[in-house]
Order: structure tokens, then C-alpha cells, then sequence
């Protein structure tokens, strides 16, 4: 039987993920739902059979739906996931999960608390080297991991590339938040411990018109002692760009990807992405469908996204006042 999916969200991110859907034999996308009709129609134009619409209630109440896929704006998806979970669906939420730690607490218990399930969509772990980084951890090739160096630079934050909401740190949660938690999410799952402490550093750099610093450091200390170093830039000048290079050194061993080290051309002129991170999507909405039913066991616990949504608010905090910030997650785990 075919598991029916409702999408919440018409934005750029939305067709992403109706076309991965679309691409799976065990879904049906029933529907797109946005606020503005035409743009929803657009989207669900991608899945055969998709429909459109803007009254969300009334797609919620559908009992013949299975699951939704959260992937508006940030602010819409405490309130969209909390709605779901009551009316008994599962839920699938794109990053960053929520602005507040209380937020996705309330995520969590209107919908596991709800006997439904909720996956936060951390993409970067279904790309093929990460996934391969994860695994060969998880196997004990490099013994305890104690040190992790990410570097991660992508083409697309201009002042005309990011929309209002985005700059508006009340709404996206400011940068660590919006753009840090993939980098925060991985560093958590790979050390697989709390984080404690951060320190954050910003700086202007392709985009020194942006009402936010386009490019930041950040220090994460684990509650073993064990360090992420991270640096991010979101502003190179070809859109779509990306250079990342990570490094996990453990007790035994270290384990590196470059993207520069992936095969195939990369040019100022060609606009494919790196091999290494190849069909993410397709392995996160398959990934995810596969938890439903029970034949896969999520690979993305929600005491990690909690861990990292966490730092990265501490994060932003630590850019308000120039200071390391103790990062307060209570005794979840």
C-alpha cells in the first residue's frame, strides 16, 4: 500500500522534496498546500495526480492521509508539526526544526508523544561521504572520535538571494540557526555526545551589505571534552557553489572528505553538485518513508536535533554578547 503524503510549503525547498517523493514507488503525493494557490499548483505539478491547496485544516483532517512533509518557512513549523501530530499524522520537517528548544519539545510531544512519529529532514547525512563517514565511525574505525574540523563554503547568500524573512533573526533564528544546524547537526551525530559550550565568531565577507554577517566561526566542546571546529561561509559569488572539506580525528584513527577530491569537472561555469552528495534527497525521503513501517530504524534521533538546535541558539547567543555560552539542554538525551 502506498503511503499518502501531503506537502506543507511551496517554496524553492518544496520541490525538492515533492520530485524525491515523486521518485519513490511506495508514495503517493496527494497534495501540495501553501498560501498562495498558483505557486502550490506549480509545486504539485511535479508529482502525478498532486493537487493543490491553500486550506491546510482541511488536508489535516483527511483521514486517507498518512504522513506531511513540514518544509515552509521556519516560524510555520512548530505550529504546522504540532497541528499534524494532533490530527494523527506523521511528520517529516525540514531544517532547522524550530526557532526555540521548547518549540520542538512541543513538536515532539504532539506527535510521538501522539503514537505518530516526527523526522527532522537533516539531508547532510544522506549524502554518500558523510553517510560512509558515519558509518565507518559507527564501526569503531577510528575508536572515539575527539576532534572534528569542518570547513563549508557555498555559493547562494547575496543581498537578492536571501528573502526578508531570512534576515530577520526573530524569524530564521539568525544564521547558526538557518544555515548552522546542518554543520551543528553533523558534528553532534558523528561525536555522538551533548554539546556544552560555544563560542561563535561572524564576519562580512562576499556580501558586506547583508544585514547579517555572511560568513562565521564556531567552537563546540562535548560533554566529554571532545572539540568541533567549524567554519562556515554562505556567500561565495557562483550560486550554487560548494567547497567543504571535513576532518574526524578518534583514538585510533582520522577519517577526511574533500569535495575538491570528487571526480568530474568543477568550474566557475558548470553548476552540477560534487558527486559526494549526490541524490541526498532521494535517500532522506526513502530513508524516511522506510521509518513508517518499520523497516528502517531512523538514523536521525531527535535528542541530536535537539542537541544541535540548542547550540546553534546558543550560538547566536554567543554573537549577541561576544562571549562562550553554556549550552542548557536539561537531562534529555
Amino acid at each position: 500500500m502506498s503511503v499518502r503524503v501531503a506537502v506543507i510549503g511551496s517554496g524553492g525547498i518544496a520541490r525538492d522534496h515533492v520530485k524525491a517523493l515523486a521518485g519513490l514507488s511506495s508514495v503517493e503525493v496527494v497534495c501540495v498546500v501553501g498560501s498562495d494557490l498558483d505557486r502550490s499548483a506549480s509545486v504539485a505539478a511535479l508529482a502525478p495526480g498532486a493537487q493543490a491547496s491553500t486550506d491546510l485544516a482541511r488536508v489535516l483532517a483527511d483521514p486517507s492521509i498518512h504522513a506531511v512533509n513540514v518544509v515552509g518557512a521556519t516560524p510555520d513549523h512548530a505550529p504546522v508539526t504540532i497541528a499534524a501530530g494532533r490530527a494523527g499524522k506523521h511528520v517529516h520537517v525540514e531544517k532547522p526544526a524550530a526557532l526555540t528548544v521548547a518549540d520542538f519539545d512541543a513538536m515532539v510531544a504532539a506527535t510521538e508523544g501522539n503514537g505518530t512519529s516526527l523526522m527532522v529532514g537533516q539531508t547532510v547525512r544522506f549524502q554518500p561521504s558523510i553517510s560512509s563517514i558515519g558509518t565507518s565511525i559507527g564501526h569503531g574505525a577510528i575508536g572515539d572520535p575527539r576532534l572534528i574540523h569542518l570547513s563549508w563554503y557555498t555559493g547562494h547568500v547575496w543581498p537578492g538571494g536571501w528573502r526578508g524573512w531570512q534576515h530577520d533573526k526573530e524569524k530564521s533564528g539568525g544564521h547558526p540557526v538557518h544555515n548552522g544546524t546542518h554543520a551543528l547537526d553533523l558534528v553532534t551525530w558523528l561525536i555522538d555526545r551533548r554539546p556544552i559550550r560555544v563560542f561563535a565568531r561572524s564576519f562580512p565577507t562576499f556580501a558586506a551589505g547583508m544585514p547579517v554577517h555572511d560568513s562565521f566561526h564556531l567552537t563546540v566542546r562535548f560533554e566529554d571534552g571532545s572539540l568541533a571546529l567549524i567554519e562556515l561561509a554562505y556567500a561565495l559569488p557562483q550560486s550554487g557553489k560548494m567547497v567543504r572539506r571535513i576532518v574526524v580525528s578518534g583514538t585510533r584513527g582520522t577519517l577526511a572528505h574533500d569535495t575538491g577530491d570528487d571526480p568530474g569537472l568543477m568550474s566557475d561555469t558548470t553548476n552540477a553538485p560534487p558527486s559526494s552528495i549526490e541524490d541526498a534527497m532521494t535517500h532522506q525521503m526513502r530513508h524516511w518513508i522506510d521509518t513508517l513501517d518499520g523497516s528502517a530504524t531512523p538514523i536521525v534521533e531527535n535528542w541530536q536535533v535537539r542537541a544541535a538546535l540548542a547550540t546553534a541558539v546558543a550560538a547566536q547567543q554567543s554573537l549577541d554578547t561576544g562571549r562562550a555560552v553554556t549550552i542548557e539542554l536539561g537531562g534529555q538525551r
